[in-house]
């Protein structure tokens, strides 16, 4: 049975590649001009419509899908903006995305489930106060809501923690096979179980936690990922200069992997962050950081260099660098090969620092979104209600 979807938010389609074949998009949207030109270079603009969600209305909709998937903006959200959260000008696009659902819902055509990305700092923005609004808003709105934090990790060689809220229309019977009598430890963060503590009575009354198996197949090492020929690599006071801004901690850690390189039968890879610290003196300097546990670390929209990954290998007692290349960091995020990238070295960076890991809606859709929709595909379908609703006879007739 194909299921139908819309994707808001959509950047450069990741979620759309995640469900799969089985999935067939209705709509699609997204105000990014750099992220439009490259989903359309994937996925074709019969379904695309660029611009700003909150010009947008039920009637723009066509049809009634069984899942809409909102991936909305986290920069107001995370470590590294300013802590605007729901107020700010980009993560605050959650409520005209919001508005837009119970639009759908007056028209009848309110999906069966929702997907909602971000970055597990919605947890604690604003002391809380926003997880708790927008699980209010959802629960207000008709559905049943829970909530699991999934790394990439599990899937694939990056650090990338995301919050997943998946809700479903209350009216729907959802299988016991997916619902857990409580919070499931490989999915749930202490800051989840805290947030969910903090719930208003619409939203707590309305909780589920979901049950998902933990991933089995390990995830391919980080360098399988790493083209030893895909970039110009650093000259030899570059990566001195790099060396330079570690503590003595990261250069222990630069320093065994040299060592270990020597034994080793293959260059030993690890990346490497420039960040800014606040030293022991209170001043803030940048620093660069080191990891050679076989896993980048998350990767960023490339605002600024310090947001640049750095390649770190090993080999033979020497030590060299380079920025991570384009097609890595799409290779980081689950893309297929011949996923069309921006010409652009910061544009292709952006477009995949800024989406959701390909397997890891995979998994979701596998594990949770399909067998939940599967199991209530005898309930009537979104497309039913709206074509028995006065605003699907009405389209209808236009059509004909």
């Amino acid at each position: 049975m194909s299921l139908t979807f819309y994707e808001f938010f959509a950047g450069a389609g990741m979620a759309r590649l995640g469900l799969g074949a089985r999935w067939r998009c209705l709509f699609a949207n997204d105000i990014d001009a750099k992220k439009a030109a490259c989903y359309t270079a994937n996925f074709g603009d019969r379904e695309f419509m660029r611009g700003d969600v909150a010009e947008l209305d039920a009637a723009d909709l066509p049809g009634a899908a069984d899942l809409a998937w909102a991936s909305f903006p986290c920069q107001d959200l995370s470590l590294a903006g300013a802590g605007a959260g729901l107020r700010g000008a980009r993560s605050g696009t959650f409520w005209p995305f919001w508005r837009l659902i119970e639009a759908l819902g007056a028209a009848a055509r309110t999906p069966k489930a929702v997907a909602i990305e971000n970055v597990i700092g919605l947890l604690r923005a604003r002391g809380g106060a926003d997880f708790i609004a927008i699980a209010e808003a959802i629960a207000q709105s008709g559905y049943r809501l829970g909530a699991m934090v999934i790394d990439a990790a599990d899937f694939l060689p990056q650090s990338r923690p995301r919050l997943f809220l998946i809700a479903v229309r209350e009216d729907l019977e959802i299988p016991a096979g997916i619902i857990a009598a409580e919070a499931t430890p490989h999915w749930t963060i202490p800051a989840l179980a805290a947030a969910h503590a903090r719930l208003g009575r619409a939203a707590s009354a309305r909780w589920i936690w979901w049950r998902m198996r933990q991933p089995e197949a390990a995830p391919p090492p980080l360098a399988a990922i790493i083209d030893p020929e895909a970039a110009r690599w650093h000259r030899p006071e570059e990566t001195e200069r790099l060396l330079g801004l570690m503590n003595e901690l990261h250069r222990r850690k630069v320093a065994a992997a040299v060592r270990a390189s020597l034994a080793s039968d293959g260059p030993i890879v690890g990346t490497i962050y420039r960040r800014t610290r606040v030293d022991e003196n209170g001043v803030r300097r940048q620093r660069a950081e080191a990891r050679f546990d076989g896993i980048a670390g998350c990767l960023r929209t490339p605002a600024g260099g310090s947001s640049r990954q750095t390649v770190v290998v090993a080999e033979r007692g020497r030590i060299r660098t380079r920025l991570l290349s384009a097609r890595e960091a799409a290779r980081l995020m689950g893309l297929p090969e011949n996923f069309v990238l921006p010409a652009r070295f910061s544009d292709a960076y952006h477009v995949a620092g800024d989406g959701v890991a390909v397997p890891v809606v995979r998994f979701l859709a596998a594990h949770l979104l399909e067998p939940l929709l599967d199991a209530t595909a005898d309930a009537e379908t979104p497309a039913a209600a709206w074509r028995r609703s006065a605003a699907g006879s009405e389209a209808a007739r236009a059509a004909r």
